[in-house]
């Protein structure tokens, strides 16, 4: 079984394209912190994934830089050959479901901005999801 699970941060902000047919692809790279330190002092891995269609709007509306998100999907392995002539084999998690890993409030702390709605937030750590965002969930 091809599953994958990963939680990290977001390296840049997203690149999103759209195909001629109307289709969203996000690109983007998610850091994982390891669980233990490598000799070579590597901390992360710095994970290349990919989303398509509401998963990728999604994510262009809410996630930014910095921002911490919680993914499942699958590994995808593939090649090209580049202008050299060389080829090139490529291996991308396909961003099949995605949810936010913290909330705003610690998003916006850790990286000094963000796009996520505003929202209240309760003592409990929970926050109030915004109206008419059911819609926009690809994870439903």
């Amino acid at each position: 079984m091809n599953s994958v699970q990963l939680t990290g941060r977001f390296t840049r902000d997203p690149d999103v394209r759209y195909t001629d047919g109307g289709s969203t692809i996000a690109r983007f790279t998610v850091a994982c912190d390891r669980r233990f330190k490598q000799q070579d002092g590597q901390q992360a891995d710095f994970i290349s994934c990919v989303a398509f269609g509401k998963t990728a709007e999604f994510i262009e509306k809410y996630f930014t830089k910095c921002m911490k998100i919680e993914l499942n999907g699958h590994i995808q392995t593939g090649n090209y050959t580049n202008n050299d002539g060389a080829k090139v084999y490529t291996t991308d998690v396909i961003a099949e479901n995605v949810s936010f890993a913290e909330s705003k409030s610690t998003s916006t702390q850790n990286s000094g901005f963000g796009k996520v709605p505003a929202a209240n937030t309760h003592n409990d750590g929970f926050m109030d999801i915004p109206d008419g965002i059911d819609e926009e969930l690809p994870f439903n």
